[in-house]
C-alpha cells in the first residue's frame, strides 16, 4: 500500500511540477509586441516634435530579447534591443530593460542614452513627455 502511494504521489509531484513549467510569456510574443508598440509611439512622438510624417511600416523595428537569467521564457526581467530606421534613414538601436507579469503585459524603461530625457523640448520650446522613455504594453498569452 505505502509504495502504491508513494508512486501516485510522485506521479503526481512530477505532473504538476511539468505542468507549472509552462507559460504563455515566450520570447516570440515580446519581440512581437515591443516592436510594433515602439513604432506606435516613434510615430506619435514624431508628430509630437513637429517632424516629418513616418509610418510604422518605414520605421522598420526589429526586436530581439532576452532573460538575463538565461532562460526563454517566463514573466520577470528581460532585456530587448530595437533597431530601426530613423528619420533621417540612419539605422538606430536602443536597448531597454522591461519588466513582464505573468498576464503578457510589460513596462519598458531604456536602458541606452540614444532615447534622451524623461522630457524633450519641441522646436517653439514646449516641453513634451519623451514616449520612448518608458512606456507600456500587453500581449495575448491565449
Amino acid at each position: 500500500m505505502h509504495r502504491t502511494t508513494g508512486l501516485a504521489i510522485v506521479i503526481t509531484a512530477a505532473l504538476s511540477s511539468a505542468a507549472c513549467e509552462f507559460t504563455p510569456i515566450t520570447q516570440t510574443r515580446i519581440e512581437g509586441s515591443i516592436g510594433p508598440t515602439f513604432a506606435n509611439l516613434v510615430t506619435l512622438q514624431m508628430s509630437w516634435l513637429g517632424m516629418p510624417p513616418m509610418s510604422t511600416t518605414d520605421l522598420g523595428v526589429n526586436a530581439r530579447c532576452r532573460r538575463p537569467s538565461g532562460q526563454n521564457a517566463g514573466s520577470g526581467e528581460w532585456t530587448c534591443s530595437l533597431l530601426w530606421q530613423g528619420p533621417s534613414g540612419r539605422i538606430l538601436r536602443d536597448s531597454y530593460e522591461l519588466f513582464v507579469t505573468t498576464d503578457g503585459c510589460y513596462t519598458a524603461t531604456a536602458s541606452s542614452e540614444g532615447i534622451g530625457p524623461p522630457t524633450l523640448k519641441t522646436d517653439s520650446g514646449r516641453e513634451v513627455r519623451n514616449l520612448l522613455y518608458a512606456f507600456e504594453g500587453c500581449f495575448d498569452t491565449t
